[in-house]
């Protein structure tokens, strides 16, 4: 059985149009670490650079309106693009980049249309890119029990608090993030969601130097960080959704990160994993013909396979305007749960060579290695492996009388 998506001639021509448009903008000298937190201000650079190429084309977020700065194209050409950007070795965006797929959407969704106007178009021409600031030290999976404060002051609000496990290396442009505006209300009845400049005076950033968090190629989250918020003064404008309906507006940026959103790009590691085991010996034979290593790559392949088509079917749902309910938290637990099973095999099949990114004794250039670090790591961010499992229970009608509903995206 073919599960992969068939194309009109249509789609095909506009393939073309964008092999051609990539080979022309692709900035050289691009190159792809194994590990996120190698990416240097030069090449983290070249990404913003391709990245303001892509948003001036529409096609950084391609499925946005194009009033907002998007491409305005339907969910088989957006597909098409990305394909077409993982061929050339990259993402869309091409940096990690909050703003478009959560922060971008929850104010399509809850802004007013001068907020629509004001905050969307440089976030989806990729002239600006955003950081969420959502985790504290007492609000994890219990995301609405946070302690940073919003008080209204006139036109503005004074913001204090911290937050941490934040955004990546390279700093960003803004931050948004979710504050208490009503110390008396009820939980999720008393919060505020904000987009907020991150040089605004009384902000620190301060790296979270023993914690790194892994991530795609190149594109990944890297150094984490913790951010302070000292008496900072943000215009009433900012807050999104209105007073004391920031969780609302979470609902929609939490389902879209707990798995909704989908994805369509393959898992570069298993690529580069079978290529490894074909071009490499063991005992005078390529890898890939000892029984053992060929047992369990076809494991990794299955596994990864079936994320992959969760995924696809996710981002089909999530751009056509299909109803969701329990998918996104169900493909997120399976990727979650077998990032970590893949290492595992990893392994099994390579030995020390895939703990450790020396050059003459390390597997990928380094990219096992990295796996390996990130696999323990992924099961936490964008909720839990726990959580992605109350979500689904809720949403099928485990529990409760009223099943839940899905975070609104339209």
């Amino acid at each position: 059985m073919d599960f992969e998506p068939q194309y009109t001639p249509e789609q095909e021509e506009f393939r073309q149009e964008v092999k051609a448009w990539m080979k022309d903008n692709v900035p050289p000298g691009i190159v792809h670490p194994a590990d996120p937190i190698d990416l240097t201000e030069e090449q983290y650079q070249l990404r913003r650079d391709f990245g303001r190429r892509l948003g001036a084309k529409g096609w950084l977020w391609a499925t946005a309106e194009t009033e907002y700065g998007g491409g305005g194209l339907d969910v088989e050409h957006a597909i098409v693009l990305e394909e077409e950007a993982e061929a050339a070795g990259l993402t869309i965006p091409p940096f990690y980049d909050s703003g478009g797929r959560l922060g971008g959407a929850s104010i399509v969704v809850w802004g007013s249309d001068e907020q629509k106007k004001f905050f969307l178009p440089p976030i989806f021409k990729g002239e600006v890119r955003t950081w969420q600031l959502l985790s504290e030290p007492e609000a994890g999976s219990d995301l609405a029990n946070v302690k940073s404060t919003a008080v209204k002051d006139g036109d503005d609000y004074i913001i204090n608090g911290q937050k941490v496990f934040v955004g990546s290396s390279l700093g960003c442009d803004y931050m948004w993030t979710l504050t208490v505006t009503d110390t008396e209300a009820k939980r999720h009845e008393n919060l505020g969601w904000f987009m907020i400049p991150s040089d605004l005076p009384g902000i620190t950033v301060q790296p979270m130097d023993l914690l790194i968090s892994g991530g795609e190629s190149g594109a990944g989250s890297g150094v984490k960080n913790t951010v302070f918020f000292d008496n900072v003064r943000v215009p009433a404008f900012n807050l999104i959704g209105g007073h004391n309906q920031g969780w609302k507006v979470a609902t929609t940026h939490l389902e879209l990160e707990h798995g909704t959103g989908g994805k369509i790009s393959r898992n570069v590691v298993v690529d580069k994993l079978f290529d490894y085991c074909r071009t490499n010996n063991r005992r005078g034979e390529p890898i890939s013909k000892d029984s053992d290593a060929r047992e369990k790559l076809i494991d990794v392949h299955i596994e990864q396979e079936i994320v992959r088509l969760l995924q696809l079917r996710n981002y089909w749902m999530r751009h056509s305007g299909v109803t969701t309910t329990y998918e996104g938290p169900q493909a997120s637990y399976l990727r979650k749960t077998l990032g970590l099973k893949m290492s595992r095999h990893i392994l099994d099949i390579l030995g020390p060579a895939a703990l450790t990114f020396d050059p003459k004794l390390g597997a990928s250039e380094g990219h096992m290695e990295a796996h390996s670090r990130a696999g323990i790591i992924a099961i936490h961010p964008g909720g839990t492996t726990d959580i992605q499992k109350v979500i689904m229970s809720r949403r099928i009608g485990i529990g409760r009388e009223v099943r839940e509903k899905a975070g609104a995206l339209s």
